[in-house]
């Protein structure tokens, strides 16, 4: 069950990733963080009033808040690392976060077998792969590779937090609206903040361009809610170790959908990076 729901995780990272850069092609990033989240909240508050999740209130609910917080800043950091480039680059080192997850799990007392080690290493290698990273004539600010540590750190704090926020299904529900809440509030305020240096709030064709990427808004926000769900779910049924490296396989996901939506040809680093990633998965799940 730990590899069915983190592998769900990475689809659904991957496809929410995917579509979120689609929709940063027309709409301001930002923009696209907040509306999308502020869908994601929507839905979530109605989810909550329906179980009855407030009741499990209590104090597990500040690792969501945490998670809330990191979230924004990470992907905020990453896309102004995308923006100094070279993406090939800042992209694989954007997984990177896994290494957070993975250090809290062996910390709590995970201890995978020789064979899941072996399987964690591969993998690790195969998602840094898959991501196409540019090894020769591609010039690299250290910014840039600053701020992609920092969000490869957020991204896995996020993991590790989101995975303390609750004990229990109606709990999870809680905590994924809380998370949620508090991505608006900080996104929203990066936003107002951004619009005050003269930054752009709303893309060239006006709100009817955002009117129209609703659906797809909504989308991405529920993917990753429900990615963010099905990872707690993956790390409360077996080793985090585990779980986190499955998880991270979604920039496999976005590369693919990138080839099979967009006609993208994957290099021949990327589907090494694949095939590495699979055999990582066939020793994590036999290990």
């Amino acid at each position: 069950m730990t590899a069915l729901f983190a592998l769900a995780t990475s689809l659904l990272w991957g496809l929410a990733d995917f579509g979120g850069g689609l929709l940063t092609r027309r709409i301001p990033a930002l923009t696209v963080v907040v509306v999308s989240q502020l869908l994601a909240v929507l839905v979530l508050g109605a989810v909550v009033l329906a179980t009855g999740a407030w009741t499990e209130a209590g104090p597990q609910l500040w690792y969501a808040v945490g998670a809330g917080v990191v979230g924004p800043a990470a992907m905020l950091a990453f896309y102004k690392a995308l923006a100094l480039g070279p993406m090939g680059v800042v992209s694989p080192l954007g997984s990177l976060g896994v290494v957070v997850p993975v250090s809290v799990g062996l910390l709590v007392g995970d201890r995978p077998g020789l064979l899941q080690f072996a399987g964690i290493g591969v993998a690790i290698l195969g998602v840094v792969l898959a991501g196409g990273p540019e090894l020769r004539g591609a010039p690299v600010q250290r910014q840039a590779v600053l701020l992609t540590l920092v969000a490869a750190f957020g991204f896995g704090s996020v993991m590790a937090l989101i995975a303390e926020a609750s004990t229990t299904v109606t709990g999870l529900f809680l905590a994924l609206f809380v998370q949620r809440v508090t991505n608006v509030v900080v996104g929203g305020g990066a936003l107002y903040a951004s619009v005050k240096r003269g930054g752009a709030a709303l893309p060239e064709g006006g709100p009817g361009v955002i009117r129209a990427a609703l659906p797809a808004l909504a989308f991405v926000g529920l993917a990753d809610v429900a990615a963010n769900g099905t990872y707690a779910i993956a790390a409360q049924q077996g080793p985090v170790t585990v779980a986190a490296v499955l998880a991270s396989f979604y920039p496999v996901v976005t590369a693919l959908a990138a080839r099979g939506v967009l006609k993208e040809r994957l290099r021949a680093i990327q589907a090494a990076g694949a095939g590495l990633a699979l055999v990582g998965t066939v020793l994590l799940a036999t290990g």
